[in-house]
């Protein structure tokens, strides 16, 4: 595959238009806004800029990084384990079903693509978390480990970003300026993720867990986590 049709897989991947329902979860993010903590332009970057670094940032980069390295590699028992730790981190009810129905609806599209049907693989595990899917359809089609997570966390600054506007609620302006600042850090944070050693990796980020349990009982909601 030459590197610009690579190029053009990877927005694909990276596309809001990918029909895996990431707009219907907000990971927390409406009990933030519902409870107050997250209220303006600055509250909503102070809140993303901490789960980019620390959540995302300090295991579920490392972890896709790790998955897409054992899919190239060829390491069924790897790709196995490292989908298990991942499900294993989620730690709201919300949060696990988020990524198993993302992971179930990306499979899907992968049996409809010619070059990256995998359901053999998939059906010998009982869920499939969302990069572990992701990533499975990036090692089909050559994406490099680097560009593939700096889009991976891309994607999830813009579904959070999206979800902001719409609670917070912010100016379409505002949401881009928060996009431009988040973009900016993606770099660093991916590098660091591709270096991490496995006993530094963390998911520990008590605001995200306790917002997440919060909202499975919230009254009003938009979002399904």
């Amino acid at each position: 595959m030459t590197d610009t049709l690579s190029l053009i897989r990877l927005l694909q991947l990276a596309s809001p238009a990918l029909p895996v329902g990431a707009y219907t979860y907000s990971q927390g993010l409406e009990w933030a806004v519902e409870s107050a903590v997250v209220r303006s332009e600055s509250t909503t970057r102070a809140w993303l800029e901490g789960l980019l670094d620390h959540a995302v940032g300090l295991l579920e980069a490392p972890l896709f990084a790790c998955l897409l390295q054992a899919w190239l590699d060829g390491d069924d028992d790897g790709i196995r384990q490292l989908n298990a730790e991942f499900l294993a981190s989620r730690e709201t009810s919300e949060l696990r079903a988020e990524t198993v129905q993302m992971g179930y609806s990306l499979r899907r599209l992968a049996g409809e693509m010619p070059d990256c049907d995998l359901e053999p693989f998939f059906l010998q595990m009982a869920e499939t978390a969302f990069p572990t899917v992701w990533t499975a359809m990036a090692a089909a089609w050559k994406i490099p480990v680097t560009e593939a997570l700096c889009a991976y966390l891309f994607n999830w600054c813009e579904n959070q970003v999206s979800a902001a506007v719409k609670l917070v609620p912010l100016g379409q302006t505002a949401g881009q300026r928060l996009l431009y600042g988040l973009g900016k850090r993606i770099p660093e944070i991916a590098a660091r993720a591709l270096n991490l050693p496995e006993e530094r990796r963390s998911n520990f980020a008590p605001g995200l867990a306790i917002a997440g349990s919060l909202h499975e009982s919230q009254y009003s909601r938009l979002f399904r986590s």
